[in-house]
Parts: structure tokens; C-alpha cells; sequence
């Protein structure tokens, strides 16, 4: 009893032997209480573990820190079977990133765990990524006690912060840092409510080393969560979607542009149903880089995302839906210049349907640039694009000519989507040839391969050759990319969607980028650790590419030479084994895989592995240089 007396009095700074026996004496009966009743919580710990339990939480991603001691002990010894289970990471990027990519595959959040200020500084650029791409992330974080009579001299004093969540405030929804141990409960579930909002972000809770540590003193009750349940989705005005019908109806060459209502699934369902209604051609946002998800099947008719350039110069009506960048998706950028220009007609009329002015934040521009809108409509478009679609069909009503102009609008799109599809596996195919691996070729042949599969593309997407050559049916079987264009996000992401899906048949597909992969390459060991099985394809072009690629252009704009643009972009002296890399975590690796006619035995090997042995796999192929 002595020692624990002595370490108490060290750590808790408390004024006398009787506070520090009274403190301890309350340890330990709270402790002989718990091991007897699970059920009811006995430090602030465990009633932060019974809130996580209550909005069925099933994941905490963490790497191990001592101010959030409490709540890990609490997960472990407290939770019982139903505990959050954690994943163990080795860096808070990638806990963040492994609840980002499992909110966006499961549709719905999990937690991540940061240590005090430096593990909420390694875990920035992961919250903002969530953050840009509007995803729920609950992210909470320890500190040491606020009390200064109670800090350890040094490490409490520098890992303490007041507030801990100004850090992070300019993206993050809300954050908060409970006073008292019977806050906890409405902080939480105001946290868990405002994520899960559209629009919806991450959010950031800190708990105090003491509030977590302290026995409860008295009962805390958990109120009915049903009772504080996001609010219901926001519907557009009926007049000004009544206007938007109109318009869409009376239209010549219209043009449907979508990013992200695909995340509700069933929206995608709506959206196919007002394009084959009106014969419009729609452009998938997710044939751009930077954009996040699946909104519309790339095998249908009216898909004519990658060619879509001819129809933006015609179209007298675009109908935009959840696109965040809008003024980008109607311009064209001179990446040397940085000057952009509008493709689109000055006459355009544009409807304009998101929840995007909902959440803004002056510190960062992911605002996007302000655009021109015709008709600006609020809403979310999961229950505004079937209520736009009853309008324009009640519009329509049996006005045959109208319905003859768009029967025969239907026929040239068709044949113009064919005709992009033939042409895309032609080049690829025409690469089969070659000595070295070509992006195109890599789509290709991975295709194959999994074709077969129930697969998901978690993350990557062969610079948009996945999206040329598979065959992208259904609204689960994309997820896009970082959203705040952070390298570091793909393996972690990949890991979480995976953990998503665990359990499933579903075979998830990481197209992974080498200088991604190098930023947070300890996810791999989380995947091994925790058996979950991933396909991991490397893109490695052993380069910073989009970095080498600017140094090209602004060297040719220049007049300079482009022979130095490898200058400290270039990753191959020397170059880097991922399978070897993967294997020192304990992951099966293969490679690197330089000829074409090694590509598909080797991606056959890998699937095996992943499908039988229920692990994570990782086939490192050199591309050639771009």
C-alpha cells in the first residue's frame, strides 16, 4: 500500500498522506467493484467506454499514449464483449485514416484515439483530410490534468493544453473538452449528433488525465440515444425545385455533373432514373482525381465521364449535384500557367443542389471557388433528386414531341459512351507489348483478375484507368480518394474500409501510390496484426510524380532543361523494395514485378493469399516513367 501511496502522492501533487490514502483506498474499492459488476461504470473511463457502446461504436483505432491511459484500460477491463475493439496503430495519421476509410465503406463512424498535443499533431493532416472530404470521424483525445496540482513535473506540463482542441478548431465540425465528469454524457452525444449531420465532418472530444481517472462519486445516468438522433435530411424549397424541373424539362442539351451523392446509395438509383427520364448525359466527378466516390454507373449508356469536354460546351442546362468544385468542373486549367477558362457556354443556365454552404471555414480554401448559380438549391439530394424527378415526369405528361426530341437525344450519347469504352481497352491492350509495366496495363490486367470478385476499389484508381476498363456497377465499389490531397492517406484508409468489410465476402483492392505508402507504411503491420485481408496493388512509378510532373512543365515554361526534374523527386537511388518492406511487417509481398507477362501470375498469387489465408497481400509493380 506504501508504494502505491508513494506513486499516487508523485503523480497527483495531493497535500497530504490522509488525501493520498482517502484517494487510493477510492482506487481500489472502485476497482474490486468493477471486476464484480461490469455493468456499472466506476471511473470517468468507463462511462466515456458505455457512451461509445451506447451509439455502437465497434472500433478504436489507437497507438498506445499515457493521458488517454484511462479510457484504453477502460476498453480492455470494462467493456466486456461489446467493447470497442481496439486497432492497434503505430502512428496517429493512420488511426485517423483508418477510421476515415472505415466511415466512408461502412456508413457510419468510428473512433480514433490521439495522445495529448503531439498526438493530435501527428494526426492533423488526417482530420483534415477528413475534414475536405466531409466524412464522420469522432476523434478524442487525453491531456494531462488541467488541475496543475495534479501534473508530473515535465511531461504533464509540456503535453498539456488549454484549450487542447484549438489545434485543430478550423477543421474540425465542433470540439469540446468536458469540465466534469457529468458533462461527459451530453458532450458525447452532441459530438456523435453534429458528425453524423450532413454536412457531415469530424469532430474532436478531450478528456482531462483526471476526469478519466477519478472514481464517479455518484450515479451518472445515460439518457434515451434515440432521443438525440441526427436531424431529419433537409429538402429543397418546392418552388425553387419546381423552377430547376422546369428548366431541365424545357432544355435542349442538358448535362448532369455528380460527386457525392453517391454515398447514400440509393441516391445513385434516383440519379439513373432523372438521367433516363430526360435522356441527360451525366459526368461522374469520380473520373477526376480529386474527386471522392461513386455517383453513376460507368457501364450505362449515359456515362460519358472522361469525354465529357463536347457535351459541357453544349449544354444550355447543367444540373450540379453535391460537387464541391464547381467553378473547376465547368473550367479548363492551364497547369503551367494556373489560369483556368470556362469550357461552358456564357448562357448556361445552372442548377446547383448540395448542402455545401453549410460548412465553411475561413482558414482553408476548401470553400472552393464562388460560382455563378442560376437556381442554388440547399438540400441533400438523397431525398431532393427523387422529388426533382416526380416533377420533371409530371412535366413531361404525355407532350409526345417532347418525349420524341428526347428519345432521340438518347442514341448519339450511347453511341459516344461506346465508342470511349471501345477506345480505352483498345490502348490499353496496345500496351500489352510493351517492355515495361504501363499504368493502363496494370488496370488491365488486375481487372482480370478480380473481376470475378465481389471487390471493392478502397483506395487509388491507376490514374482513372480502373474507371475505364472495369466495370463500376454498384455504389459501394469505389470509395475515391483523400479528399484534402494529403499524401498518407491510402494505406490507412485502405485498412479501415477493409476492417469495414470484415467478415464479408467482399474483396477489397488498394491501388496504392509508393510515396503515399513511404509517408505511413506501419499500417501494414495493423493490417497483419488484425487479419484483415486487403489486395495491395503499388503503383510505383518510383517517383513523386505529380511533383516531378510540375517541375516538368514549369521547366518547359521556362525554357530550362526538364533533364533535373528527378531532382529530389525521384525515389530509385536507391530504389525501394515494398515486398520486402511488406514482409519485415509480417505481410505477404511479391515483387517487384517489371515485365507485363509476370503482372497477372504474380496478382493471381496475391489474390490467393488474401481469399484463403484470410491476410493482407501486397504485389509491388514498377511502372514506367510517365
Amino acid at each position: 500500500m506504501l508504494s502505491l501511496i508513494q506513486r499516487q502522492r508523485k503523480y497527483l501533487c495531493l497535500d497530504s498522506q490522509m488525501e493520498v490514502e482517502k484517494y487510493c483506498l477510492e482506487v481500489q474499492m472502485a476497482t474490486v467493484q468493477s471486476k464484480v459488476d461490469k455493468r456499472e461504470p466506476k471511473f470517468g473511463s468507463d462511462l466515456i467506454v458505455d457512451l461509445m457502446k451506447g451509439f455502437d461504436i465497434e472500433y478504436a483505432a489507437l497507438i498506445p499514449g499515457s493521458t488517454f491511459r484511462g479510457i484504453h484500460d477502460s476498453i480492455v477491463n470494462y467493456g466486456g464483449n461489446h467493447r470497442p475493439q481496439v486497432i492497434f496503430c503505430c502512428h496517429e495519421e493512420i488511426s485517423v485514416a483508418i477510421a476515415h476509410g472505415y466511415a466512408k465503406a461502412k456508413g457510419r463512424p468510428m473512433v480514433a484515439i490521439v495522445h495529448n498535443i503531439v498526438g493530435l499533431q501527428h494526426a492533423s493532416m488526417a482530420i483534415y483530410n477528413a475534414w475536405c472530404d466531409r466524412i464522420p470521424v469522432i476523434v478524442l483525445g487525453g491531456t494531462g490534468p488541467i488541475d496543475t496540482t495534479r501534473r508530473r513535473p515535465w511531461i504533464d506540463w509540456i503535453h498539456t493544453a488549454m484549450v487542447q482542441g484549438t489545434q485543430i478548431r478550423d477543421y474540425v465540425k465542433w470540439d469540446d473538452q468536458p469540465y466534469s465528469i457529468k458533462s461527459v454524457p451530453m458532450s458525447f452525444i452532441r459530438a456523435y449528433r453534429i458528425a453524423t449531420t450532413e454536412p457531415k465532418a469530424p469532430v474532436y472530444i478531450c478528456y482531462d488525465a483526471d476526469l478519466q481517472e477519478d472514481p464517479i462519486r455518484e450515479k451518472i445516468e445515460i439518457p434515451d440515444l434515440s432521443r438525440f438522433s441526427p436531424s431529419a435530411p433537409v429538402q429543397a424549397n418546392s418552388e425553387t425545385l419546381r423552377q430547376a424541373a422546369q428548366l431541365l424539362v424545357d432544355a435542349q442539351s442538358p448535362l448532369i455533373i455528380a460527386e457525392n451523392l453517391g454515398r447514400y446509395h440509393k441516391t445513385v438509383d434516383s440519379l439513373i432514373e432523372l438521367a433516363e427520364l430526360l435522356a441527360i448525359p451525366v459526368i461522374d466527378k469520380a473520373g477526376n482525381r480529386k474527386a471522392n466516390g461513386f455517383n453513376f454507373p460507368n457501364t450505362h449508356p449515359l456515362d460519358v465521364t472522361g469525354g465529357g469536354r463536347e457535351y459541357l460546351q453544349k449544354a444550355d442546362v447543367i444540373l450540379a449535384l453535391d460537387v464541391t468544385d464547381l467553378y473547376g468542373s465547368l473550367t479548363a486549367l492551364n497547369r503551367t500557367t494556373r489560369v483556368s477558362e470556362y469550357v461552358t457556354n456564357p448562357s448556361v443556365k445552372i442548377i446547383q443542389i448540395s448542402m455545401n454552404d453549410m460548412l465553411f471555414r475561413s482558414w482553408a480554401g476548401d470553400c472552393q471557388c464562388l460560382q455563378a448559380v442560376d437556381v442554388p438549391i440547399t438540400a441533400e439530394t438523397s431525398i431532393a433528386v427523387p422529388e426533382l424527378t416526380c416533377l420533371c415526369r409530371q412535366m413531361l405528361g404525355s407532350d409526345e414531341k417532347r418525349k420524341r426530341h428526347i428519345e432521340a437525344r438518347f442514341s448519339p450519347i450511347k453511341e459516344s459512351h461506346n465508342s470511349l469504352r471501345v477506345k480505352w481497352l483498345g490502348e490499353a491492350q496496345a500496351t500489352a507489348t510493351k517492355k515495361e509495366v504501363s499504368m493502363a496495363f496494370l488496370a488491365l490486367e488486375l481487372w482480370e483478375v478480380i473481376k470475378k470478385e465481389d471487390w471493392v476499389l478502397v483506395n487509388g484508381d491507376a490514374n482513372l484507368w480502373a474507371r475505364k476498363l472495369w466495370d463500376w456497377t454498384h455504389p459501394y465499389q469505389y470509395l475515391g480518394t483523400s479528399g484534402g490531397g494529403g499524401v498518407g492517406y491510402g494505406m490507412g484508409a485502405s485498412v479501415g474500409a477493409a476492417l469495414a468489410h470484415l467478415g464479408t465476402e467482399k474483396l477489397c483492392v488498394d491501388i496504392q501510390d509508393d510515396g503515399d505508402l513511404l509517408m505511413t507504411p506501419s499500417a501494414l503491420w495493423t493490417a497483419v496484426h488484425h487479419k484483415i485481408p486487403l489486395l495491395i496493388v503499388m503503383n510505383n512509378n518510383q517517383s513523386f510524380y505529380n511533383s516531378e510532373n510540375h517541375q516538368i512543365e514549369i521547366a518547359k515554361f521556362r525554357e530550362r532543361s526538364v533533364e533535373n526534374a528527378g531532382i529530389g523527386t525521384h525515389l530509385d537511388h536507391p530504389p525501394i523494395n515494398f515486398a520486402k518492406m511488406a514482409e519485415c511487417f509480417g505481410v505477404y509481398g511479391e515483387g517487384p514485378i517489371q515485365r507485363p507477362e509476370d503482372l497477372r501470375p504474380a496478382l493471381q498469387r496475391a489474390l490467393k493469399v488474401v481469399k484463403e489465408k484470410r491476410l493482407p497481400a501486397l504485389v509491388d509493380v514498377i511502372l514506367e516513367a510517365r
